[in-house]
């Protein structure tokens, strides 16, 4: 079983800044990339960036050097720092990956539970 926990959301005033983690755990044998996502208030979710096994990152132009993604992969976790934070940031942000198992030969894909960022004016 593989589980990705999100944490680090909150409340946080305009112009302020938060830092969210996502641990994934379990039989894990690699992951490739590793991704956040927020559900803008229409419900669809938007890919806000991702950082690939050699660090490499992609952002969304709306967060282009305000949010910056980072990993520690011995302990299979991804970082999203956030800064000058604004009120249409507050969704609710993802952790997605896709893995491979201990034992599985294909890749496997997985959604964290989510974690409330609200940022107010």
């Amino acid at each position: 079983q593989v589980q990705l926990v999100e944490s680090g959301g909150g409340l946080v005033q305009a112009g302020g800044s938060l830092r969210l983690s996502c641990a994934a755990s379990g039989s894990i044998a690699s992951i490739n990339v590793m991704h956040w996502y927020r559900q803008t208030p229409k419900k669809e979710r938007e890919l806000v960036a991702f950082i690939r096994s050699d660090d490499s990152t992609t952002y969304a132009d709306s967060v282009k050097g305000l949010f910056t993604v980072s990993r520690y992969n011995a302990k299979n976790t991804v970082y999203l720092q956030m800064n000058n934070l604004k009120p249409e940031d507050t969704v609710v942000y993802y952790c997605y990956t896709q893995l491979f198992r201990v034992g599985v030969v294909v890749w496997q894909a997985y959604w964290g539970q989510g974690t409330q960022v609200t940022v107010s004016a």
